[in-house]
């Protein structure tokens, strides 16, 4: 009999389950969308139960669909949108409060009074990470101090705090098993990534008791098993990594100075630096890429906030286009934006930059400007991202990149995938299985169990895909970056 690989990838949008055979071939795929939740302008939520609900849902019907059962299912790799928080009752499994989403910006305030403090300075040197109410320190802050009895009843120990992959282990094992793993924990703003351990000094600052935080172990490691009611059979889970770091484990970058950039609701890029810590001065973050072997391996990261998420803004809020396919039909059917810049500056501005309060614009607009010119100025807005973070990236390291590989859902598109190699100058290369976040937990899984031997082992099953090699003349493309960062300068409050 076949054996399988079991990914349960749970992002911002959707919670998805993918069964993998030992070769990183798809064999099933089952997906549910869960809502967003917008309690207030800048602020954004999600329903636990719902996660929890239709990740279990999906797990099944992507077993259903592979012809499987327990049996045949060696472990479940488990890889998860990072830093939005949850905060549950230990004693009945219910949430305290709705998820609190890595977008949300409620805890811009406390942010800013952090970094008034200096605070910020313990934070970045401590944790790799910029204080931002991005990441889930604050989160959990506004929680204990705004969820009527939650600080109480967590100085009693009875409410627990986790990242989503958290949430997922400990419904899973049917609360058996409380742990994170240390890509995840890293993302939180409270983690230490040099000593390994939940901060002292932050948690204090936080108002955070240790008690609610998980246990924090490898990436690949046998978290526990399933609880026997979920399926016909109890399953070893043998591997959680956040949604990024498992991208660039799916993405085979397990040598210092390789990269990859990841296009989902945000766009993402990680670079391995090994076992350097480079503490970025260009703007990006200091992250832990995963943890194996006993030791953990580093990355420097960029976080684009807005990308994905910015075609369906075209969809959803503008009635531009029907599908996100579409996107692509209409960008080749002009030539250019006919100087049309878009800045989705939506939730502000993430790497390089790093304002909280930046907002969206469209520059540029004339009499010529037409629908079509809005979607590949969109489109083109995703590249020009990822272009910002990858040159901080070179400044960082001193590492100019050869190649960038990627994957996530837009880089299905071909003209932005073009348009990104365009406007970096190096050639972008896309895998065959562009399902990398879920292959890179499904391979950390695999390790666990034993079924593959070693790192060198998995780069022979990732295959090379379609390279887009850049075509676009120097000049051009320094005038199109000159216009996109006049267009940046633009959504910067107070600016000169």
């Amino acid at each position: 009999m076949d054996k399988y690989i079991m990914a349960l990838d749970q992002g911002t949008t959707s919670s998805r389950c993918i069964f993998f055979d030992a070769d990183g071939r798809i064999i099933s795929l089952a997906q549910r969308e869960h809502r967003q939740v917008f309690p207030q302008a800048g602020w954004i939520e999600h329903d636990p139960m719902e996660i929890w609900h239709n990740q279990l849902a999906v797990a099944k019907e992507a077993m259903v669909k592979a012809d499987a059962c327990a049996a045949d299912v060696l472990a479940i790799g488990i890889t998860n949108q990072r830093e939005t928080t949850i905060v549950w009752d230990k004693r009945t499994g219910r949430p305290v409060h709705n998820a609190i989403v890595w977008q949300c910006r409620r805890t811009s305030d406390l942010c800013d009074t952090l970094k008034a403090e200096g605070f910020d300075d313990i934070i970045k040197a401590k944790t790799g990470l910029t204080t931002d109410a991005y990441f889930s320190g604050t989160k959990l802050a506004w929680i204990l101090e705004n969820v009527p009895g939650a600080r109480e009843e967590a100085a009693r120990g009875n409410i627990l705090f986790g990242t989503v992959d958290t949430w997922l282990v400990w419904q899973l094992t049917g609360g058996e098993v409380f742990a994170t793993d240390y890509s995840n924990a890293s993302r939180t703003m409270l983690f230490n990534i040099h000593t390994l351990c939940w901060d002292d000094e932050i948690l204090e600052r936080l108002g955070i008791p240790a008690a609610m935080l998980p246990e924090v172990l490898p990436s690949s490691h046998i978290f526990g098993n399933t609880h026997s009611d979920y399926f016909d059979g109890q399953i070893p889970i043998g591997g959680v990594a956040g949604d990024q770091q498992a991208a660039l484990f799916g993405q085979g970058c397990f040598e210092p100075g390789m990269a990859k950039n990841t296009y989902g609701t945000g766009c993402f890029t990680l670079m391995n630096t090994g076992d350097r810590v480079v503490q970025s001065q260009n703007g990006l973050l200091t992250t832990i890429a995963w943890g194996l072997d006993d030791k953990v391996e580093y990355a420097l990261e960029g976080s684009v906030f807005v990308a994905g998420s910015a075609v369906q803004w075209l969809r959803d809020n503008l009635g531009l286009i029907q599908t996100a396919a579409e996107t692509e039909t209409y960008a080749t059917g002009v030539a250019d934006t006919a100087g049309v810049y878009v800045v989705p500056a939506f939730v502000g501005l993430g790497a390089p930059h790093w304002n909280q309060h930046a907002r969206g614009i469209i520059t540029g607009l004339t009499h010529a400007a037409r629908k079509e010119h809005i979607i590949r100025a969109a489109l083109e807005s995703i590249a020009y991202q990822s272009h910002d973070v990858i040159s901080a990236m070179a400044c960082d390291t001193g590492v100019a990149l050869e190649q960038v590989r990627v994957d996530g859902g837009a880089s299905a598109n071909n003209f932005l995938m073009q348009f990104q190699a365009d406007i970096l100058g190096v050639p972008v290369q896309r895998p065959v299985v562009t399902e990398s976040t879920a292959l890179g937990a499904a391979f950390l899984a695999g390790l666990a169990v034993g079924e593959y031997k070693n790192k060198a082992e998995i780069t022979e099953k990732i295959g090379a895909g379609r390279i887009f090699v850049p075509s676009m003349d120097e000049k051009r493309r320094q005038q199109l970056l000159a216009g996109w960062h006049e267009a940046i300068r633009q959504t910067l409050p107070n600016r000169m």
